[in-house]
């Protein structure tokens, strides 16, 4: 058992709670377990420089972890260097896998991941939440007419895996984050294809078995993220 009761491939819980905020084309609260990232979608009728008169729209994001999102005050992370620039990357990378930017037209959605509070797994939990809040930015734009098809091709998430005292373990709090001698980053989308991994050792190196048990979990995982998605999408 780990610190928190949890078996080995057990998540924690995880909830989206949508239209959090009210002014936002798509807002959500996402929940891993004590982790807990506000994730709004912008809509602007623009694309960047090198996308004009191409007919693709873009889909981009910012990461930040808010300055009381820890114990200790943090300094307030700036998108434009360092961790919060390259988790931005990875979450933007993340949703665009699963839009068709042709269909998008030349518009522009940005996803602001916000973490309020961080207990391990905050980029993941933002794609997670990403997702949910781009699903209902496009719906946004469905029924004002700005669009008359979806161009989502599904969903993705993620999920975080890693190796701590020799056993694989799915979706890391901080407490087992910090010791883990091998940390991984999975992204899938919703036909079980992967999208981006991120993984690497932190104390000594991995076999390939522990590989293929850290992807058989973090498969495991995303499903059922990808089913609590679609579950708080049902509801309006």
């Amino acid at each position: 058992m780990r610190t928190d009761g949890r078996v080995q491939d057990a998540l924690r819980p995880v909830s989206f709670q949508r239209n959090f905020t009210r002014h936002a084309a798509g807002s959500v609260l996402v929940a891993f377990g004590d982790t807990k990232v506000l994730c709004t979608a912008s809509l602007e009728a623009r694309v960047p420089p090198w996308l004009r008169d191409s007919g693709k729209g873009w889909v981009t994001a910012e990461y930040a972890m808010l300055p009381g999102s820890t114990h200790e005050r943090i300094r307030r992370e700036s998108n434009g260097k360092g961790r919060a620039l390259e988790i931005s990357r990875l979450i933007g990378r993340s949703l665009r896998a699963v839009v068709d930017l042709e269909r998008l037209g030349e518009q522009m959605i940005t996803l602001d991941c916000d973490v309020l509070q961080a207990d391990g797994g905050t980029r993941t939990a933002a794609i997670s939440g990403a997702y949910v809040a781009l699903h209902d930015a496009i719906s946004h734009l469905i029924k004002t007419g700005t669009l008359t098809e979806s161009p989502l091709t599904g969903p993705c998430a993620a999920v975080s895996v890693g190796v701590v005292g020799d056993e694989t373990l799915l979706d890391l709090c901080y407490e087992e984050d910090v010791v883990a001698e091998v940390d991984m980053n999975i992204v899938m989308d919703g036909g079980g294809n992967f999208i981006e991994i991120q993984g690497c050792a932190e104390g000594q190196s991995f076999s390939r078995a522990q590989m293929d048990e850290m992807l058989a979990h973090g498969e495991a995982g995303i499903r059922s993220i990808i089913k609590a998605q679609a579950e708080a999408l049902s509801h309006g």
